[in-house]
């Protein structure tokens, strides 16, 4: 699948928060873009907000607007809420469960650790960011994968919080249970 490849300070700016773990990189955050940014922002109504908060998921997720319509129409489908579905689909992503396993430093490097071949789900490769991880599988890194410095950074920090449905052991993780409850 395709990703967005323009300017990510945009992206931030336009959203008002650092989508992409830029930090201190991170330019004029609180002023959003284009020629009109600096002029202020006009209130928005109920409809802009909703899109705001539609496009920051996305964003935020790495995903484009056909897969994300997609994840949508898939989570309409099911019973109980909507929402919570949606986000369940999207944290399931691989991609999404090694950057919450810690492996890599942001989703957009975990997204490369996975198409560059060095994550293995249940011991195969598997180089496709948007598989769905399900609970019970084993994901683990390969030994190129675990010579990556910011991997090597990562499994440095100590301080590193798991969310409840995910487990790990040095540098492999294992799926629990289903994802993102409240």
């Amino acid at each position: 699948m395709a990703r967005y490849t323009g300017p990510k300070d945009r992206l931030s700016r336009r959203e008002g928060f650092d989508l992409f773990g830029k930090g201190a990189k991170l330019t004029r955050l609180g002023v959003p873009p284009g020629v009109h940014g600096p002029k202020g922002v006009r209130g928005s109504s109920q409809y802009g907000r909703q899109l705001r908060e539609k496009q920051k998921v996305k964003r935020l997720y790495g995903v484009l607007e056909k897969q994300f319509r997609n994840y949508v129409e898939e989570a309409l489908k099911t019973r109980g809420n909507t929402g919570e579905r949606l986000i369940q689909i999207l944290e399931s992503r691989l991609d999404n469960v090694v950057f919450r396993l810690g492996f890599a430093p942001t989703r957009p490097a975990s997204r490369q650790l996975v198409s560059h071949r060095h994550v293995l789900v249940d011991g195969k490769k598997v180089n496709i960011p948007s598989y769905r991880v399900k609970p019970g599988e084993i994901i683990s890194l390969t030994p190129k994968g675990l010579a990556v410095p910011s991997v090597k950074a990562m499994f440095e920090i100590k301080e590193f919080k798991l969310p409840n449905w995910l487990e790990r052991k040095a540098a492999v993780g294992k799926v629990v249970s289903e994802f993102y409850s409240r």
